[in-house]
């Protein structure tokens, strides 16, 4: 499988690469700076300079043909709401748009858990804008022809990951490790029998091969 990762030298993004090369798939890594180049090579993937706010749908849809599938891991990463809307929400769009223009038809998104951050009093404005830009990326996706899956990770945690999840439609908040989300993520992409669906995520007890797949079962 050729996969195409927007977001590739992120924390999901790095794990995800060097899980997909090592089952033997051809990752290529979008980065917005040279100075990330390197650490995308390192992942495992091609390295490919891309920028979300920048580009035209039609300078990404010629990076994504020839790939059989779109990872958009993407994000403004507290930068501000205006870099929120422009990467998080009108970049979604237009990643999708790219990839319906390639023809390329599976597309994983990584959203955020709907309860994330609820523990907190008085959320900002600057997350609350940021939970508002990431739904409505969930409902412009969900709207388009493509063969997506949109993946709503718990509260994401940096320590190494033990493969372990509790996926599906609606489960418990909690915390997830990046490694699990990438655990996931990889798994996900090798269940065609898992389309359009929305699943949340959260570190658990079940391995991420079996949760993808029996989650492609149900549907099935």
């Amino acid at each position: 499988m050729k996969v195409f990762q927007i977001g590739a030298a992120g924390g999901i993004g790095r794990i995800l690469s060097g899980l997909l090369t090592a089952r033997g798939d051809q990752v290529t890594g979008m980065h917005r700076s040279a100075e990330q180049s390197e650490t995308v090579i390192q992942s495992g993937a091609e390295s490919v300079l891309g920028d979300l706010v920048k580009d035209s749908v039609e300078t990404l849809a010629a990076h994504l043909a020839g790939h059989d599938a779109v990872v958009f891991s993407a994000g403004a990463h507290g930068t501000g709401q205006e870099q929120t809307t422009a990467i998080d929400g009108r970049g979604l769009e237009k990643a999708a748009a790219a990839a319906s223009l390639a023809g390329v038809k599976r597309f994983v998104l990584v959203s955020v858990f709907p309860d994330a951050g609820r523990g907190v009093e008085s959320p900002s404005q600057s997350f609350e804008h940021y939970m508002r830009v990431k739904k409505d990326a969930d409902v412009h996706l969900a709207g388009t022809d493509l063969d997506w899956v949109i993946v709503r990770p718990g509260t994401l945690r940096d320590e190494a990951g033990d493969g372990l999840v509790t996926a599906g439609p609606a489960v418990a908040y909690g915390d997830v490790r990046r490694g699990n989300v990438a655990a996931f993520l990889a798994e996900v992409l090798h269940q065609p029998g898992l389309s359009r669906e929305i699943v949340e995520l959260t570190d658990g007890t079940t391995p991420a091969a079996t949760a993808a797949a029996e989650l492609a079962a149900l549907r099935g």
